[in-house]
């Protein structure tokens, strides 16, 4: 082959390959237009020997549109993206990234399906780390992903990117792809509540409970819209053994917590010892704003003292939704183990709430870090707070001032430098063996 032909092709493609700000340590990566792909859309990988099958299926998306696919090619090293750069982002201004997928045999979708944004500079590179898009719910065999992203300052244009990495024999469909610009988002805020007190001398469960909903009632006036309670109210100072205290839910203590939560339009959550014909679990209880059982968690992890004390572990890790965002419940010993936070976080849980006798406040507030989410405790032996997703204390309570309060900003984005959005790039970048991934 003539040498000077063959340094042309390769100049033109160091050229295309800094071009779009793309570099690898031993080779450039690769850009290519695929026939028939919608206008602008190219296929990228980092390098040459790990990229995948790149196609296109005209008039069969979800709306008649270009199917977009990505295939593993037999190896496990895989990683390309189908690109797309939109010029003229406007920096400050808000974009709302939709994109649809549909994949085969991915084992782990949120580490190896990713579409994001990269906003560039007038020189082409990175203005900022990429936002990741979050999956937002099923329709039918597709799964949908969305983000909405304010353009930084040196922003100029943004690229999306759909990428496929480390599935040899799988893939993923991309379709219906949109990218628009929007007003600002309605931020969610949270005015959250905390409680620390601690019954001594009561004559029975309902005297203890009482205590606990007339300090909350001497609140009322700052109008919280989630209030955490400690874990046994039923018990704390009565005395008694947690099978004498246990009851039905329903039951006398969730009539009264939804009777005080209807007085105060507010969710409540508490923990009591919940009676199932023999058996009898630490639970905490989520009470809805007209006093409903909006639901209830068996408390999973049980140290020693409770096992031999009679009570009986739960098994499952569920996520509530609220009329402000998804809650998760967990309950003291909980909060030693990474398993439980994460269950919830996976779940999509934006604030935990964590009736607890005492525990680690370390750990609380690495719960909160590992798995970006706001986390409340109300304790008798631990500091009772509300932690930001940074572990960051926003508000305390205790014997001198027993009612703690913060507001809470569930859409606040956390953008840290050289690494971006923490609370999607958390849930990206998790690396989980085959068993426990979702």
């Amino acid at each position: 082959m003539n040498h000077r032909f063959v340094s042309v092709l390769v100049g033109i493609r160091i050229a295309l390959c800094f071009a779009l700000g793309i570099a690898a340590v031993s080779q450039q990566a690769r850009a290519d237009r695929i026939g028939d792909a919608p206008e602008g859309w190219q296929s990228w990988s980092p390098r040459d020997e790990i990229a995948p099958r790149f196609s296109v299926a005209a008039r069969a998306g979800r709306k008649g549109g270009t199917l977009l696919r990505i295939a593993g090619n037999g190896n496990p090293g895989v990683h390309g993206a189908w690109r797309k750069t939109m010029e003229k982002a406007v920096p400050g201004r808000y974009y709302h990234l939709v994109a649809y997928y549909r994949a085969e045999r991915v084992a782990n979708e949120r580490r190896s399906v990713s579409a994001r944004l990269d906003w560039l500079d007038e020189k082409g590179k990175r203005a900022r780390p990429p936002d990741y898009a979050s999956d937002t719910g099923k329709e039918g065999e597709w799964m949908r992903l969305e983000y909405v992203a304010q353009a930084p300052e040196n922003a100029r244009s943004v690229r999306i990117e759909l990428s496929l990495a480390w599935e040899r024999s799988g893939s993923v469909t991309w379709d219906d792809i949109r990218l628009v610009e929007v007003p600002p988002p309605r931020e969610r805020i949270v005015r959250a509540m905390t409680i620390y007190h601690r019954p001594k001398g009561t004559k029975s469960a309902q005297e203890s409970v009482d205590q606990f909903c007339r300090l909350v009632e001497t609140a009322a006036a700052a109008r919280p819209d989630v209030i955490c309670l400690p874990e046994g109210i039923s018990v704390i100072g009565t005395g008694k053994s947690y099978a004498e205290v246990s009851e039905s839910i329903p039951g006398p203590t969730t009539s009264r917590l939804g009777e005080l939560a209807r007085k105060l339009n507010s969710y409540i959550a508490a923990g009591i010892y919940e009676r199932d014909a023999a058996i009898v679990y630490n639970t905490a209880v989520l009470i809805g704003r007209r006093g409903e059982i909006v639901g209830k968690y068996r408390k999973t992890h049980l140290p020693y003292e409770e096992v031999e004390a009679g009570l009986t572990p739960g098994d499952s890790f569920p996520v509530f939704e609220t009329d402000f965002g998804k809650v998760g419940l967990l309950i003291c010993w909980d909060i030693q183990f990474p398993e439980a936070a994460r269950a919830l976080g996976l779940a999509g849980a934006e604030l935990i709430l964590v009736p607890i006798w005492g525990g680690s406040e370390v750990l609380a507030r690495g719960r909160a870090i590992e798995n970006h989410a706001f986390l409340i405790t109300s304790s008798y032996d631990m500091k009772t707070f509300i932690v930001d997703p940074t572990g960051a204390v926003l508000a305390e309570a205790s014997t001198r001032q027993p009612v703690g309060m913060a507001e809470i900003n569930l859409d606040r984005k956390i953008i840290q430098p050289w690494l971006g959005d923490m609370k999607t790039r958390t849930w990206k970048e998790r690396a989980v063996s085959a068993s426990t991934s979702r």
